[in-house]
This record gives C-alpha cells, sequence and structure tokens, in this order.
C-alpha cells in the first residue's frame, strides 16, 4: 500500500495550485480526481481580475484580450449602465489549458497527478478510491468542490448556501471592436444572480445562474431562454461545449480544518458571495493552505491549524454577504428595475464599480498568515 504526507482530492485550479506548493516543499503529494481528462467537466468561465493577474504568474498565451468595459442591462434590456475602467480588469481565460499547465507545474514540482480515480471516503489514515488500491496519507486537502465529500467526511464545514449556474461556448465572429462583459439583471432567467455574455477573444461564454431552489425548474431551460437575444452575442456557430454547477455563496466555511486535513476552493466556500467569483479566492486561500499544511505536518502542533481560520476570513466578507441577501431578494421584474434605475446615480455608479473594479475581492492572506507566524506562499 502507497504512504504519501498529503493526498488532494481535486484537480482542479485550487487543488493542482495547492500540491505544487505543498511538493516544493518536499512533500510527498499524490492528487486524484475522478475526471478522466481535465479538459472535460470544467465548470468555470474561466474570468480572471486584475488583482489576480497583477499577483499571480498566469500564462500570458493561455489569457484572452482585456476587458474595461461592464454594461449592465435591467430586465427590459434598454439602456444598459455602461462602466469603463482605465485598466484590463478581465481577461477569459482557455481553462482546459490552464488545467494542464497547472497539471504539469504540480508534477515538475514532484506532485503525482492520477486522474480517472474518485475519492470514496476516508477516515484513520486511510484514504479508499474507487476501482483502485487505497493509500494512506497523514494529511487530506479537499479540492472536490462545493458539494465536498471530504469536508463531510472530516467533519468540517458545508456550503449551505448555492447558486446553480450555466453556460453554453461557441465560436465568435471577427469584429474589430474591444471586448465587454454584458450583465443582465432578469429574474425571469437568472433569479438571485444574473446572465452573462464575455468573449476570450476566441469564444464567447454565454450563462446564467441563480439561487439553487429558484433553478430547480431547469437551468438548461433558462439558459437556452436567455441565449436567444442575449446582448453581446456574436455566435459564428454553434455551441461547442457546455458548463454548469453549484457555486457556493455564503462565504468561507468556519471550520476549515482540523487534524486530518483541510478545504480550499469552493470545498471552502471560497468564493466571492456577491459577485461569484472563485478564482482569485482559490488561488490565494491555498497560498495559506498550503503554509498551514506544510508547518503542521513538520511540528505536529495543532495549534498551527488556527492559522486557516475561516472566521477571521469571514469578517472581510460582512458587507458583500449583506449584499448577496438583498441581491438575492430580488425577485420580480419591476423590483430589479427599480434596483438598476438606483444603480443610474451617481453614488450607484461609484457602488457598481467599486464592486466590478475594486480590489477587495478577497483577504489577503498574507495577513492572515502573519498573524499566525506563517510565511505566505505565492
Amino acid at each position: 500500500m502507497r504512504s504519501f504526507d498529503v493526498v488532494v482530492v481535486g484537480a482542479g485550479l485550487s487543488g493542482l495550485h495547492t500540491a505544487r506548493l505543498l511538493a516544493e516543499r518536499d512533500l510527498n503529494v499524490l492528487v486524484v480526481d475522478r475526471r478522466r481528462t481535465l479538459t472535460a467537466g470544467i465548470r468555470t468561465t474561466g474570468i480572471f481580475v486584475r488583482r489576480t493577474l497583477d499577483d499571480f504568474d498566469l500564462p500570458e498565451h493561455l489569457l484572452g484580450p482585456g476587458v474595461r468595459d461592464v454594461l449592465l442591462y435591467p430586465p427590459s434590456r434598454r439602456a444598459p449602465i455602461h462602466l469603463r475602467s482605465d485598466r484590463d480588469e478581465f481577461r477569459v481565460a482557455d481553462m482546459a489549458a490552464v488545467y494542464l499547465h497547472a497539471s504539469d507545474a504540480a508534477a515538475a514540482a514532484g506532485a503525482q497527478v492520477r486522474l480517472g480515480v474518485r475519492y470514496e471516503h476516508f477516515t484513520k489514515g486511510l484514504l479508499r478510491l474507487a476501482g483502485a488500491e487505497p493509500v494512506r496519507t497523514r494529511f487530506v486537502v479537499g479540492a472536490d468542490g462545493a458539494r465536498s465529500t471530504v469536508a463531510r467526511d472530516l467533519g468540517l464545514g458545508v456550503n449551505r448556501r448555492l447558486l446553480i449556474g450555466a453556460e453554453i461556448v461557441h465560436p465568435v465572429t471577427p469584429d474589430s471592436e474591444p471586448p465587454a462583459f454584458h450583465c443582465v439583471l432578469d429574474p425571469r432567467v437568472a433569479p438571485g444572480y444574473l446572465g452573462w455574455v464575455i468573449d476570450d477573444g476566441r469564444h464567447a461564454h454565454v450563462g446564467v445562474a441563480g439561487t439553487e431552489g429558484a433553478m430547480r425548474s431547469g437551468v438548461r431551460h433558462l439558459l437556452d431562454r436567455f441565449a436567444v437575444d442575449a446582448p453581446g452575442r456574436t455566435a459564428a456557430a454553434g455551441p461547442l461545449e457546455r458548463r454548469g454547477g453549484p457555486i457556493p455563496v455564503g462565504g468561507v466555511l468556519r471550520r476549515l480544518a482540523c487534524p486530518d486535513g483541510l478545504l480550499v476552493g469552493d470545498a471552502a466556500g471560497a468564493v466571492s458571495p456577491l459577485t461569484a467569483g472563485g478564482l482569485d479566492p482559490c488561488l490565494r486561500l491555498s497560498a495559506l493552505a498550503a503554509s498551514v499544511t506544510v508547518e503542521y505536518l513538520r511540528t505536529g502542533d495543532q495549534d498551527v491549524l488556527r492559522g486557516y481560520d475561516g472566521g477571521a476570513l469571514r469578517a472581510r466578507f460582512r458587507g458583500r454577504l449583506a449584499m448577496r441577501r438583498a441581491f438575492g431578494g430580488l425577485r420580480s421584474v419591476a423590483a430589479t428595475e427599480a434596483a438598476v434605475a438606483l444603480l443610474r446615480g451617481r453614488a450607484g455608479r461609484a457602488l457598481a464599480a467599486r464592486v466590478l473594479f475594486g480590489d477587495g475581492s478577497f483577504p489577503d492572506v498574507t495577513h492572515v498568515a502573519h498573524i499566525a507566524g506563517l510565511p505566505a506562499e505565492r
């Protein structure tokens, strides 16, 4: 039976980033994922915000053109609010290629990545895998998504507030106009959130998301309904791909770690409650998780795990959690039209620009790491 220092369950961006950082610190790391290929089962649009692009070394050739313009539409789709930044605020990545790049980086650092292997259960140092020999491990990192099985096995926090999202990806007609981010507030197709259109220079992403209960009637039907006349859509051909899945928007979970393991990414609720952006949080939280894991396995001191404190991180989200509740309460067309009308004024536009273009999407984990006496990995 093979033994490892750490097994990372889930080969998404958070899991692979954590695995690379751990392997670079000379830990024996295994990554398992039930997908047979990292280019399948993609659930994110792949929108990276400026703060992430500034702070992390992402492959330039895998990123689409910079997006500076955001158009916010009311349900009527008339007279959108046009917000423009003087900097590139968003870039859409080729996520299939990003995952492959992250997997190669983890492997180059010394981690083993095994695909087509489904996690079943973990108890007393023994990790069971479907159709494969179990392995022994000192520690487990749950990077297995919003409905994490690892979290339940470890007795850690579980995401309770979810959006359900879906999108289609298709080629776009070449256009000389710079790309824009089109956001439609319409409870008829995206109750509690929004519909969107954004492109990466080669493909357009057309999607909707809404609160879990409201989307049970059929997210695919609502997406198809939205896509018929979605603003900014310039399809050159039919859909190449469909994506979708749950998005946690309840904020970082309070209990993220125990002596047997910890959570990262969507499993940890590391997603902006308001914008539902998760790529920046997953990278930042993975850096802190790696530092905590290395120090804990080196010393065996359980007090080190307090440095991975969901309560401390949640404090930063109070305002956004409040706005999430208000946003989720917009269930009628009339109320949504009125809310968009409020954003047309100077104060409303300033608030919208702060949410969309601001630097506060996720806490700076270096501050939390400093309090815990830990280095913050990158």
